[in-house]
Parts: structure tokens; C-alpha cells; sequence
């Protein structure tokens, strides 16, 4: 599929082919939400934690003698019964992070630049960089371009004038080829590719 090629100045600078193995994919929602799913529990810390009744800092003393009392029988208030006592199966830390195999990674990857692609929000860039590396002109360039929500994908490397002009800009992310995934893809309403990461994506999925 051919589209065309902007420039930060809202002006053509010809036509782009996109590889149909990675952009003309009928979207498949399960592997799209498999993955995001995945990479949602990785980020997890999983630092909760619950103090038990080993861990809780009380007497040891049985809190009242065996009988006569004409109540339930007691031990020491360690126990989850008590305010003050330890929690009975409470959370511990752990990871939460699940099992996606590599090539149904990639695949999530390729469906998820595919429902951009045909949803229609994908801008081809020429070049991402500027020269002055200001936030208030970069802004009035993306208003041209119509950006107000995009990740925006370069090649290897990011200009560091266009990173910290665009670092500012509230619903803009500006990523690396490498850093590219699903849920930064699914999380802004344009994505923005240079064409220097369309050759990366090309030559990453050949």
C-alpha cells in the first residue's frame, strides 16, 4: 500500500510503499489484547505485601485462661480475629508477569500497526528533527500536521533537539525504532513514522 510521505511542515515530499505483510493485515483483536494484557502485568511491581500472624509485632500471651470465661477459647492476638493480628491469606510479593511466546509478539505487533493502518491514523514523516529544539515551534508544527494525540517512531537513533522540543508536549510520545510496542501503539490516537523506521519495521519483520 502506497501513502504519502509529510514534513514537519505539512508539505508532501512524495509517496511511501508500506509492506503489506506488516501494515495490510485484517487486525485480529485476541492477539491485540493478548498482548497488551502481556505487557500490562510485566510492569507490575508486585511489591504488595501483608503481614501475617509470623510478622506481626504482639504478645505471645494467651489472652485470657482456657475456661470459665463462658467465651470462645483463645490463644495470643496474632491471630487474623483480632484488630491488630496478622492477615490470613494476604498478598505477598510476586511477579505477574505470564508467558507470550516471540513470534506471537511480533505477530501482535505487525496486527497492531495494521488497525492503524487501516483505521487511517498512520503519518509518514520525511525526517523527525528540528533545528532550534523549541517546544513552541515544534507545537505549531504538529498543529499543521493535526497531532494532538501520536507516537511518534524514529529510526535507531533519536535527534536530541526534536526529543527535547517534543518531551513537553502533553499526548505526544517520541520512542525509538527499538522501543516500539502494542500498547504505546493503542494508548495515542496517531502514530507517526519516519521513514527511516519504516525501513527498521520493514527490514525487522523481512
Amino acid at each position: 500500500m502506497q501513502t504519502s510521505v509529510m514534513t514537519l511542515d505539512a508539505a508532501t515530499a512524495g509517496t511511501i510503499e508500506l509492506s503489506d505483510t506488516i501494515f495490510g493485515l485484517e487486525p485480529r483483536s485476541d492477539l491485540i489484547s493478548r498482548m497488551v494484557r502481556y505487557q500490562t502485568l510485566k510492569r507490575m511491581a508486585g511489591t504488595h505485601h501483608a503481614q501475617d500472624r509470623s510478622e506481626v509485632n504482639v504478645t505471645g500471651k494467651k489472652m485470657y485462661k482456657q475456661k470459665g470465661t463462658g467465651s470462645a477459647r483463645h490463644g495470643d492476638k496474632s491471630v487474623p480475629q483480632w484488630r491488630g493480628g496478622g492477615k490470613a491469606f494476604g498478598p505477598k510479593p510476586r511477579s505477574h508477569a505470564i508467558e507470550l511466546p516471540k513470534k506471537v509478539r511480533a505477530l501482535a505487533l505487525r496486527h497492531a500497526l495494521s488497525a492503524k493502518a487501516k483505521a487511517g491514523e498512520i503519518v509518514v514523516l520525511d525526517k523527525a528533527a528540528v533545528t532550534d529544539g523549541k517546544t513552541k515551534g515544534l507545537r505549531d508544527r504538529f498543529a499543521k500536521l493535526e497531532l494532538k494525540n501520536a507516537l511518534i517512531i524514529d529510526g535507531a537513533e533519536l535527534e536530541p533537539g526534536f526529543a527535547r522540543a517534543a518531551r513537553n508536549i502533553p499526548n505526544i510520545d517520541v520512542l525509538p525504532v527499538q522501543g516500539i510496542n502494542v500498547y504505546d501503539i493503542l494508548r495515542r490516537k496517531k502514530l507517526v513514522l519516519t521513514k527511516a523506521a519504516v525501513e527498521a519495521l520493514e527490514a525487522r519483520f523481512k
